[in-house]
């Protein structure tokens, strides 16, 4: 307790927390309230089936790009152990190996999406005015796919670094503009579900260059070279390869469970899927401010272990754990007692409402579940620690789907008790895999020069 009670009254550490969370906390919720501002918009068109299409084509597409996700956390833990060493080759070589990762891989799924999309549609069963929209809404996507895996490499890398007010001017340049544009097209121009497509394509595009302007300033901090002949050999790209094919599976799961929900809320109506859309929407307001705290986790415990500093990252993690229940505490006491304003900011479609209103309660109960796998989250990706994170979600799924099953007969209420269940398991195993590595000191690995000579990207 004297450890506990010490690590959260060291002041430093409450500030150096703060100062990587507090922006990182304002730019992840720039991302679902653009969320928010599509269903508000979209949400006050005439028909549900015209909320539901952007639901739709926005999990499709967030599917893909989510599954990329690995390109931040990758990079993020990378970045952050060179910045402990203060190796300014290895912070070049980690940049430009994520964005060439980027790039290929966004190509790679452009020429996979169409028929991914006809087959996930099909699956769904949507109605045909819903099939339609939405397959228009998740092509015009397509286009801004290049420029939103190119700033997920640019935000971890950023990160890494212990620089947040970059992520911070990336997320909310592309976030604002997209919200200044949906209401241009949608309601100015009168472009529909189409309109709130392009707002995100064009938005997407500027962050990115924007996210290229500030990796170049950043980089004249640090002394070094890219050891360009390294990038033509294997060794050089296994280990980010390595870390990234963990991460990669470990989202594929989790952007599974996601589009599962989607996919039987939409078997189940088009005020359903609606209604789950913005349910989830409060979800990722919650995700997205808490992992302000897990980015933060992420930098300064990278920042440690690549320093040896066995006292930072002990503070690190109970300060952040500390702040972050609280934060939990907060979001959970606001959807019990704001929850149908908040629903009602979002559509004024009754049968939406009144369905999105049943399931409040489901909704209050996620932060107070979720967030030690934020935060273990950003632990592991500090660490560079991805294949226990891999292990631990398809883990977590695999126990999930017989419950899944067995609470299928309860409609929408199986469907939401489920993912509580998933949410909870996720912790569990995170917390299993923290306290082994823990038990047998296996967090700092070895320390000889040759060892951490070939962990480098």
């Amino acid at each position: 307790m004297s450890l506990l009670r010490d690590a959260w009254q060291h002041s430093p550490t409450h500030r150096r927390v703060w100062a990587l969370a507090a922006p990182m906390i304002l730019s992840n919720i720039s991302v679902p309230m653009v969320a928010l501002v599509d269903s508000a918009v979209v949400g006050h068109l005439p028909h549900a089936y015209q909320l539901a299409a952007v639901a739709v084509g926005a999990s499709l597409y967030t599917l893909l790009t989510w599954a990329m996700g690995f390109l931040r956390m990758g990079t993020t833990g990378f970045a952050a152990q060179a910045a402990g060493r203060d190796d300014g080759g290895a912070l070049r070589q980690v940049l430009l190996q994520g964005l060439l990762l980027g790039g290929g891989l966004a190509l790679l799924l452009i020429l996979i999406a169409l028929p991914f999309s006809s087959l996930a549609l099909s699956l769904m069963q949507p109605s045909t005015e819903l099939d339609q929209l939405a397959r228009g809404y998740f092509q015009i996507r397509l286009f801004g796919l290049p420029a939103a895996l190119a700033s997920y490499a640019l935000i971890g890398w950023l990160l890494g670094t212990q620089n947040a007010r970059g992520p911070l001017a990336i997320l909310l340049t592309t976030n604002l503009l997209n919200v200044a544009l949906d209401l241009l097209f949608v309601l100015g121009l009168h472009w529909g579900v189409a309109g709130a497509a392009w707002a995100s394509v064009i938005a997407e595009w500027s962050g990115a260059l924007l996210g290229l302007w500030l990796a170049r300033r950043a980089l004249r901090r640090y002394a070094g070279q890219i050891d360009w002949p390294a990038l033509r050999r294997w060794l050089s790209w296994r280990p980010l390869l390595a870390v990234n094919r963990d991460i990669f599976i470990r989202t594929l799961a989790l952007q599974a469970v996601f589009f599962l929900i989607t996919v039987q809320g939409t078997r189940l109506g088009d005020a359903t899927v609606a209604a789950n859309a913005l349910l989830l929407n409060g979800l990722l307001l919650t995700a997205h401010a808490l992992d302000g705290l897990a980015h933060a986790v992420e930098a300064l415990c990278g920042h440690a272990l690549g320093a040896r500093d066995r006292d930072a990252l002990r503070r690190n993690l109970i300060v952040a754990g500390g702040w972050s229940l609280l934060a939990s505490l907060g979001f959970a006491l606001f959807f019990l007692i704001a929850g149908q304003s908040f629903i009602q900011l979002q559509t004024d479609i009754a049968t939406v409402r009144e369905t999105a209103f049943e399931y409040l309660p489901y909704l209050a109960l996620l932060p107070l579940v979720a967030v030690w796998s934020y935060l273990l989250d950003g632990l592991f990706i500090g660490a560079t620690r991805a294949r226990e994170m891999r292990d631990a979600m398809l883990l977590a799924v695999v126990l999930s789907l017989p419950l899944a099953w067995l609470l299928q007969g309860l409609g929408n209420h199986g469907l939401w008790l489920t993912f509580l269940c998933f949410m909870a398991l996720r912790s569990l195993c995170l917390g299993a895999y923290a306290h082994y590595l823990s038990r047998h000191d296996l967090w700092f690995g070895p320390c000889n020069p040759r060892q951490a000579a070939q962990d480098r990207p």
